[in-house]
């Protein structure tokens, strides 16, 4: 099949990819020329294991290629997807100038029937207006396609080739079929294509990441209690993971979700809520715990060291909201790392990749160390954001002769406490 894949950001590079290497001729799209020509050049410019290697494979083979002709795009492929950015307005809403701008040019570029999928996470109503919007501009038949992702960065390959499940909307038949096929290759073990109506294939999306991002702030507030009870939230996890109608996933407590979805999702569906006359509290509260999280590692550092930090070196390791990414969006370390620097202190922090990332963020405020343990060298205290494997089993002997105090700041409870301690650590983490 042939398919127009407008928006080389992370969905739509991961989401072409994928469907050239099941054999479909796929065609990227973008308005940055320069981005255009590093793709072509086998650069890219996101950070996921596998992909690198999954683009210049399918570039050879003549079934990715990339380009800035958008019209062009859409008269050779049948299935044009808008995988274009929805960033937030300052309200809260998703801001939708791209995707419309898309879905207008897409309707002056058409020669005949296409199936138009919004893959961009979009809120409820926005395949009605794409809909519109493109009848408005043409006279060709056309069905508009909602087509969720679920990627989890730093597994996207993985999650796009093996998914759980595949969510399409549209109420039409032949643009069930034709989606039906595109994904056909994915789903052989027998995972289902569920066919729903477009609005509850939008909101799909939505609430799947606002119940896993309640499961995080959940099990936050319940670290945060265990600390006043002298309760073990990780005992407390296991204990709770085992019921088979709750299981484990998203119950490990930590420094707060970050990242390009959940922030953003949340606060889409309380805005879309409110513009109902709708208070969604639960998912209120969510936000507000998960703000709260976010700077609890400073509070913890505040309370070991006083709030003049004019003097001390904290050592930070892990910068990206989560392991495997490059991404720095709404991380944690952003919100500690503003308050300690606020506070007096020099920061001297290392991640395995995103400190390119985070000096568009931090420039020369900030020291980087590309090695772990050199970013230790003279610092104060150590404080663990990001849970990157090579963080879990460090070397502590060597840990202690590089700090000059040692003191620990766990964010993510993956260090052995109880050997810590015997070294002569004071270690901080959460709901232990």
């Amino acid at each position: 099949m042939r398919i127009a894949m407008i928006g080389t950001g992370y969905v739509g590079l991961v989401a072409g990819t994928c469907f050239a290497e099941t054999g479909n001729t796929v065609v990227c799209v973008d308005n940055d020329e320069r981005k255009i020509r590093k793709l072509r050049a086998g650069e890219i410019p996101i950070y996921e294991p596998g992909l690198q290697e999954l683009v210049l494979r399918n570039v050879k083979e003549d079934r990715l290629s990339f380009t800035t002709d958008l019209a062009a795009a859409v008269k050779s492929s049948v299935v044009c997807f808008i995988a274009v950015g929805t960033p937030p307005n300052e309200d809260g809403s998703s801001d939708l100038t791209h995707v419309m701008a898309v879905a207008e040019e897409i309707a002056r570029a058409m020669d005949g029937y296409r199936v138009i999928v919004d893959k961009s996470t979009v809120p409820v109503g926005t395949g009605r207006k794409v809909r519109e919007a493109i009848a408005a501009l043409t006279t060709h038949p056309f069905h508009v396609v909602s087509n969720p992702e679920f990627l989890k960065e730093g597994a996207a390959i993985e999650d796009f080739l093996r998914p759980d499940r595949v969510v399409i909307g549209t109420s039409e038949p032949r643009a069930a079929e034709i989606m039906k096929e595109l994904y056909a290759p994915f789903v052989r073990t027998g995972n289902p294509i569920l066919i729903m109506d477009l609005e509850s294939a939008e909101l799909t999306k939505y609430a799947a990441n606002a119940m896993l991002a309640s499961r995080i702030s959940f099990m936050n507030e319940m670290a945060l209690l265990c600390e006043k009870v002298g309760a073990d939230v990780d005992s407390i996890r296991k204990g709770i993971g085992l019921d088979r109608r709750i299981g484990p996933s998203f119950l490990f407590p930590g420094a707060g979700y970050g990242g390009s979805c959940f922030p953003k999702d949340i606060k889409a569906l309380l805005r879309t809520a409110a513009e109902l006359d709708m208070d969604l509290r639960i998912l209120r509260a969510v936000e507000e715990v998960n703000e709260a999280q976010k700077a609890l590692m400073a509070a913890k550092i505040f309370k070991h060291f006083g709030p003049d930090l004019r003097g001390r070196t904290i050592a930070v390791w892990g910068l990206s909201f989560k392991p495997r990414t490059d991404d720095i969006r709404e991380a944690p370390s952003l919100t500690v790392i503003s308050r300690l620097l606020e506070a007096g202190a020099r920061i001297r922090a290392s991640d395995p990749v995103a400190i390119e990332t985070a000096k568009s963020v931090f420039g020369d405020r900030i020291l980087y160390f590309q090695k772990n343990y050199e970013a230790l060298d003279g610092a104060d205290a150590l404080v663990l954001l990001t849970e990157w494997n090579e963080f879990r089993y460090p070397e502590y002997s060597r840990i202690r002769e590089l700090l000059r105090q040692p003191v620990i700041f766990d964010g993510r409870n993956i260090m052995n406490r109880a050997k810590l301690e015997e070294l002569g650590f004071t270690y901080y983490g959460i709901g232990v």
